[in-house]
């Protein structure tokens, strides 16, 4: 029939001259929200769509001709124009999704129903209050996922630490500095979310194409601009620019930008006097360029370096209960400098071998040099304060319980090289329902890593040899110097089909494997996984979810290196299993669309890595004697609350515990008694979150976000102790962050005079950190009276603090 149409339309234009054709339209998806980066062609001539859908493709024809829509994650579509029907034509199209394809669209569609995959929009990182305005900070609000640091942008999912956790951007998987030890010395994250178009989240139970860890998934997909634009923010925290846009003839794109960010008010708000001197900066750039059809290029590059220098003065921390009020000050001399500078360059080449199948291969190269320097000495005083309501000097000291001191000493230095030779294909069926995965990956790994720190406390106030010729007591020394070098290979396959069957109910099938080998432990690993979700007949609104699969995690450095120092090169990969069942509904409620979402999952985990948590700083036993189990439930709550703007809430309740093998003690009666399960040091019971979004029903360009997160106390114990006496718990973490937005140029207001005439969009805003002032405990510095009776004083995080920015597009 459409051969037909084009033979009779030719017939009636073809004593037409040929004309100028203007055709113009926007394109949706099924559910009527835009779709971008469409390619809209005919013959040689090509556009793409805007971020709002909208295209615009002028033509010279004579006759009646076909424009055609195509897109990597939806079903290729075209439409018949007439040139009869005028010069200015206007058509609606609307594209079905291809199933189980990462859309490159910032909003949700259906195939996250079929699917373990959370996706968010990149513009709500720019909404999120709070010190943290990162992607990581939105994952963050997710179910499932628990951190209790504002300054670091690492975070736990369903019990496991952050070095179980996948992070991937345009498929490289990228690494997070070694020798951090505290959130404030991170710095800038890697992503950039001001380059972000596609973020993908998975708390568990994800897919076989996906990497080789325990826990999680967060895949982000860089913009490929289709029109030149500049954004911009500066705030009392930093700022950044980016830059980006595509050439006349539509071959190459590029987005570049610069970030800078100082923590300056953020640690001043610390119990610790010092100069704080933090400044991070880094610069990253994505092009991509068509070499001829169906062949692209791509090269992705970042440069950062943080770096963090404090010379501290005083302390002063109040703690204890109302029955026992205790201070601690403490006098410093020293200081501290820690610098991480990392490189990351990636090339990339593209092939779409025919409408059906791509392949893609991939070098990169990952490099970090990281020092950390440090001589501090702190001499401390513990007091008793007055704790009589009546006394005159209530809250003032009332007498010492002890003086001390103690030195620590660095003089670390790491350097890794990682460098990553990668191929991916898929192949979808005609029809687009069935599609199949595969993969390759060989790893180069140099790690060169000196460590040498010490640590001295002297509760006395003075510290000198128990006999004459001895040396002083160190209360903890390393010194140690290593060298590794490895290849590491991976492959996988999958296939994915969704069909529906004779009764109307609708199937969604994902089942693959993984081989993982690394050289160094010589240990092969075979990782299969599936997941199945179900849509009854006649329920749209109702679609249920299972998924399994053996989820095994190769050591890296990290891993095999223990508490010491030394390396076991014998570390063999943990392993967890995991069931996932899980349970979409759709509703509305005010007339407003809304979905909950409920997860049930139990993990069983064996050969783990037993491990301590201080601060962010992960360090492990480096040996394979624990098992253990995670399970719990997480639900979300998401919808237009507010009319036009999505909000979310989240609870999460889980549990995770391991059994140590050889962790006992003698009790009272000289019985050996094993120590049995004992909480992870990362079993945070219970999480809630709401991210809310708000404005004046008179005027909406004002607004309002809010963050609120709860957090339930996390393990931990005193150091050097055994990981059995790790029970007890930090207090619960308690944030509100709040923002005030106000919109000066919209899509909806634009200034075609005046000094805001440039903009495409500017708003200014005013951030309320940590609301109620609540000060959150992160870790405990460990002190001692002249008893030898120990202390934990805790190591307190950011009071309320005022935040200014402006973000502008051009």
């Amino acid at each position: 029939m459409r051969l037909i149409g084009i033979l009779i339309l030719t017939l009636i234009t073809s004593f037409a001259h040929a004309q100028d054709v203007t055709v113009s339209g926007v394109v949706r998806d099924l559910k009527g929200r835009p779709i971008s980066e469409v390619a809209v062609t005919s013959g040689s001539l090509g556009v793409s769509t805007g971020a709002e859908g909208q295209f615009t493709l002028r033509l010279r024809r004579d006759s009646a001709f076909y424009v055609y829509f195509q897109h990597v994650s939806y079903r290729p579509d075209s439409v018949l124009v007439n040139p009869a029907g005028g010069r200015k034509q206007n058509v609606g199209v609307q594209l079905r999704i291809m199933a189980n394809l990462i859309p490159e669209v910032d909003v949700e569609d259906e195939t996250e129903r079929y699917d373990e995959i959370v996706r968010i929009d990149p513009k709500d990182v720019t909404a999120l209050p709070g010190p943290a305005q990162t992607v990581e900070g939105l994952i963050k609000t997710l179910p499932g996922v628990t951190s209790n640091n504002e300054f670091s942008s690492q975070y736990n999912v369903r019990g496991g630490n952050f070095d179980e956790n996948l992070v991937y951007v345009n498929d490289i998987e990228i690494y997070r500095p070694f020798l951090v030890r505290a959130g404030q010395q991170e710095g800038l994250s890697f992503v950039n979310p001001d380059m972000v178009s596609n973020i993908e989240f998975s708390a568990g139970g994800f897919e076989a194409r996906y990497g080789d860890k325990m826990s999680s998934v967060l895949d982000i997909t860089y913009k490929r601009p289709t029109e030149f634009g500049v954004s911009a923010m500066a705030s009392l925290l930093g700022g950044f620019i980016a830059i980006g846009g595509r050439t006349d003839d539509r071959k190459l794109s590029y987005i570049t930008s610069a970030r800078y960010r100082t923590n300056q008010i953020l640690v001043g708000s610390l119990d610790t006097d010092a100069d704080y001197r933090p400044r991070y900066t880094d610069a990253q750039a994505y092009l991509t360029y068509e070499i001829k059809p169906r062949w692209n290029i791509g090269l992705l590059t970042t440069y950062s370096r943080n770096l963090y220098q404090t010379v501290p003065e005083t302390r002063e921390t109040d703690f204890g209960t109302i029955t026992e009020a205790l201070r601690l000050t403490v006098f410093f001399d020293g200081q501290e400098i820690t610098q991480y500078e990392t490189f990351l360059g990636a090339l990339s080449l593209e092939h779409d071998l025919t409408d059906q199948t791509r392949l893609r291969f991939i070098a990169s190269g990952f490099l970090t040099d990281e020092q950390e320097y440090f001589d501090v000495l702190g001499q401390y005083r513990l007091s008793e304060l007055d704790n009589d309501l009546g006394s005159e000097n209530f809250g003032e000291e009332k007498f010492e319980r002890g003086v001390g001191g103690y030195l620590d000493h660095a003089r670390n230095l790491l350097q890794a090289r990682v460098f990553t030779f990668t191929h991916k294909g898929e192949h979808r069926s005609t029809d687009g329902d069935a599609t199949i995965f595969w993969g390759a990956k060989a790893q180069h790994e140099y790690i060169d890593d000196v460590l040498k720190e010490w640590n001295l406390i002297d509760s006395a106030g003075y510290s000198i040899p128990q006999f004459p010729g001895d040396s002083v007591q160190l209360f903890e020394s390393i010194d140690a110097a290593n060298i590794l070098e490895s290849w590491r290979y991976q492959t996988y396959g999958q296939y994915s089909r969704i069909w529906e069957n004779d009764k109307g109910q609708t199937f969604s099938f994902a089942g693959g494997a993984r081989l993982h080998y690394w050289t160094v432990n010589k240990q092969l690993l075979f990782s299969p996984r599936a997941s199945i979700s179900w849509e009854p007949k006649g329920d749209k609104d109702m679609v249920w979810r299972f998924a399994t699969g053996i989820y095994y995690q190769s050591p890296f450095y990290r891993e095999i290196r223990d508490y010491f120092g030394q390396v076991n090169e014998g570390v063999r990969a943990q392993r967890s299993i995991h069931f996932v069942l899980g349970n979409d509904y759709e509703f509305e409620a005010w007339g407003r669309p809304f979905k909950f979402t409920t997860e049930l999952y139990y993990k069983y985990m064996d050969d783990l890595i037993p491990y301590y948590i201080d601060n962010v700083r992960i360090r492990y036993l480096a040996e394979n004697s624990a098992v253990g189990y995670a399970m719990g439930a997480d639900f979300r709550l998401n919808g237009e609350f507010v009319p036009g703007i999505e909000s979310w809430a989240s609870l999460s309740v889980m549990t995770i515990q391991e059994n140590i093998e050889g962790d006992f003690y003698v009790n009272e009666s000289g019985d050996l008694v094993e120590a049995g399960y004992i909480p992870r040091p990362t079993d945070q019971g219970v999480t809630f979150n709401i991210f809310f979004h708000d404005y004046l029903p008179n005027d909406p360009t004002i607004k309002v976000n809010l963050n609120l997160v709860y957090g339930s106390g996390m393990p931990f114990g005193a150091p050097q102790s055994e990981r059995y006496t790790h029970t007890a718990r930090i207090p619960d973490y308690r944030r509100v962050d709040i923002g005030f937005s106000k919109i000066l140029v919209s899509a909806d207001k634009q200034y075609e005079t005046g000094m805001l005439s440039p903009f495409k969009s500017l708003w200014i805003g005013l951030e309320v950190f940590n609301l109620l002032g609540i000060r959150n405990t992160v870790s405990y510095l460990w002190v001692q009276d002249v008893q030898g009776r120990p202390y934990a004083v805790p190591n307190y995080l950011t009071n309320r603090l005022l935040n200014l920015k402006i973000v502008a597009e051009l």
